[in-house]
């Protein structure tokens, strides 16, 4: 195996200990593996790229969710793009790309019906991690089935400078948006909300007075609310939603550290007055809409109207620091880890 990988070794990521609020090196541990050959229908994937994203934070808990736990000592998954260095399997030939789940190592082996060959001459490998992957197909899923925007809406995403914001505020706007307001920590953030990405206005919650800020942003009201934070950015839209406002619930990063119960928004109540509909949503459920998204998304990146943008790290070893600082905000758009 040597001669094809080069190495006889392959470093990767386990989960040693569960997280106790935020997560801490201390609860991983990086392992040199050696390096599998592939049987029969199998393919080695050397990793170029892997993603870390917030729903992992989830899965570090020993607890019932619409996906498995991570089992303690061993490696964690995610989604990984990567280059085919030895196959025994057809339709996948030695030196393809493929975007598959068993990110959080080096090398993997896996069965080819796992893993997807995708086209690198339309898009860079890695951004089958975000813009043409399961973060685009997100903002996608969100914004035309679970909230649908209809034309001359106001849209308010929170988390607008991370990988799903981003993507989501372009496909607002080739929906019919009329106005789409995001959220964004810092001034920096919120400056290139609107000057790069796309966004009418942005709130910036480290100034605090969030409904103040989002009054003033989207002074009509909010008809369409896309929720990657939960906590105080819920309770600010849902007094700034117009009556028959549609919200998307799509994560609450905001609590995914908290170690007891975290409160609800207390102006839930409008609910009922307001006439909203709050639906959360799984993107896994929605992979009927990939064929769609994907020939829509490769079009827009084409005539360069669906941006995106990047924060990469290098090296295996840099995984959980990518992880940690994701959840605090340290990335804009899609955290990436490149592994070549």
């Amino acid at each position: 195996m040597n001669d094809t990988t080069g190495t006889s070794t392959s470093r990767e990521i386990h989960l040693v200990a569960r997280p106790k609020g935020e997560p801490k090196e201390s609860d991983f541990a990086a392992v040199d593996v050696p390096v599998g050959e592939p049987g029969e229908g199998q393919i080695l994937v050397r990793n170029d790229w892997m993603s870390v994203d917030p729903y992992m934070r989830g899965r570090m808990n020993d607890t019932k969710s619409y996906v498995p736990p991570f089992k303690l000592d061993e490696v964690m998954q995610g989604g990984a793009v990567g280059t085919v260095v030895a196959s025994r399997a057809d339709g996948v030939p030695e030196g393809a790309t493929v975007l598959h789940m068993a990110g959080w190592r080096e090398y993997a082996v896996l069965d080819a019906k796992w893993a997807r060959v995708v086209d690198t001459s339309i898009a860079p490998p890695q951004s089958y991690l975000g813009a043409l992957g399961m973060v685009g197909l997100t903002a996608y899923a969100g914004l035309v089935r679970i909230a649908p925007v209809e034309k001359g809406d106001t849209v308010f995403i929170s988390g607008a400078a991370g990988a799903v914001g981003i993507i989501a505020g372009r496909v607002a706007r080739h929906l019919g948006a009329a106005r789409v307001v995001g959220s964004a920590g810092g001034p920096e953030k919120a400056r290139r909300l609107t000057e790069e990405f796309g966004y009418d206005a942005a709130v910036d919650y480290r100034r605090g007075d969030l409904e103040g800020q989002l009054a003033a942003a989207a002074p009509d009201g909010v008809d369409v609310y896309f929720d990657n934070v939960g906590g105080d950015h819920l309770r600010a839209a849902i007094a700034a939603a117009n009556t028959g406002g549609r919200f998307a619930m799509c994560g609450a990063v905001s609590a995914y550290n908290a170690d007891k119960p975290v409160p609800g928004p207390d102006n839930l109540f409008l609910i009922v007055g307001k006439r909203l509909t709050l639906r959360g949503f799984i993107v896994g459920d929605h992979n009927d809409l990939a064929e769609e998204y994907a020939r829509l998304a490769a079009g827009w990146l084409a005539d360069g109207s669906l941006s995106y943008e990047e924060t990469v790290v290098e090296g295996i070893d840099s995984a959980v620091g990518a992880f940690t600082g994701m959840l605090r905000g340290a990335n804009t758009g899609k955290m990436l880890v490149r592994l070549t």
